[in-house]
């Protein structure tokens, strides 16, 4: 089998476990708020990440090093998941996933400020293009614009902060320890969040498959889409993804009865190729021929 196809099958693993999260994430909110959610996904992220590091002989990975950046980039990550999770709840799971494609956009505005990296004009017009998606898709109005819709591009601005300060620790920290201080740290977060009125819900009986759904399935896609990355260059890898929209449309239309919305889809082809023209702009000079 080819490195490709490999990597067109590990991204059907991503896209599936991120369906799966959208679905138990709105399940499991008829029983538990967001905080209370990614608090209960955060403790069982501990256990298994833990687990693995020990069973693997790697504790010794995990150290304090740099560990202002961790909480810096374990809070717009932690935020990013609570409007994302409020969103899936509220708004067609599409128009959730649409947004929160710009998340790559976000970063290139980001990296800037984070990592030191000069705003190119193929960059900025990438996020300008990706812009005009977000408006296609949300067609702000007095009348249409909601709180889920802010949320869920929220969402994206907190993945890309949680990305931009991810490149930064991977410049001297391992990603072992990055995931268990990601998981330590938002436990920490949830518990004080859910806390903060005095009452923290067990989830019910019902509900502890959907927690667990959520948990496995955000280490699983993140796991999926970098062994694809590892196998294939970002310009064939990255399109894939964008079969999220679709997939998720028909499961939103199936499970809770969603319009299939054309702008949605609309404004995701406009954003699709925002990105894709991002990638090949900044992958060109590893595809050029020699002497070109």
């Amino acid at each position: 089998m080819s490195p490709t196809l490999k990597a067109v099958l590990w991204m059907s693993g991503a896209i599936v476990s991120f369906t799966s999260m959208a679905v138990a994430g709105r399940e499991v909110s008829l029983d538990l708020d967001t905080f209370e959610i990614l608090l209960y996904r955060s403790l069982i992220g501990v256990l298994i990440v833990t687990s693995v590091l020990f069973a693997t002989g790697r504790r010794d990975e995990i150290s304090t090093r740099h560990f202002r950046l961790h909480v810096i980039r374990n809070l717009s990550h932690f935020a990013g998941q609570n409007f994302w999770l409020y969103a899936v709840t509220v708004i067609p799971l599409a128009q959730v996933f649409a947004l929160e494609f710009t998340s790559p956009l976000w970063v290139i505005l980001l990296s800037p400020l984070v990592l030191g990296e000069r705003l190119t004009p193929s960059r900025a017009l990438a996020a300008a293009m990706g812009f005009v998606g977000v408006l296609i898709v949300a067609r702000p109005t007095p009348e249409t614009i909601n709180a889920g819709l802010i949320c869920a591009a929220l969402a994206a601005v907190g993945f890309a902060g949680s990305a931009v300060y991810t490149r930064r620790l991977t410049r001297s920290v391992s990603i072992g320890c990055i995931l268990f201080w990601l998981a330590v740290t938002q436990s920490v977060f949830g518990l004080i969040c859910a806390g903060f009125d005095g009452d923290i819900a067990l989830p019910a009986a019902t509900s502890w498959p959907w927690v667990l759904l959520i948990a496995v399935a955000g280490l699983v896609a993140h796991f999926c889409l970098t062994t694809a990355l590892s196998l294939a260059p970002a310009p064939v890898v990255m399109p894939i993804d964008f079969t999220r929209l679709p997939v998720v449309a028909l499961v939103g239309m199936a499970l809770y009865g969603e319009a299939l919305d054309p702008y949605v889809f609309i404004g995701a082809a406009v954003i699709f190729g925002a990105n894709y023209y991002n990638i090949l702009r900044e992958t060109r000079p590893h595809f050029a021929a020699p002497g070109q």
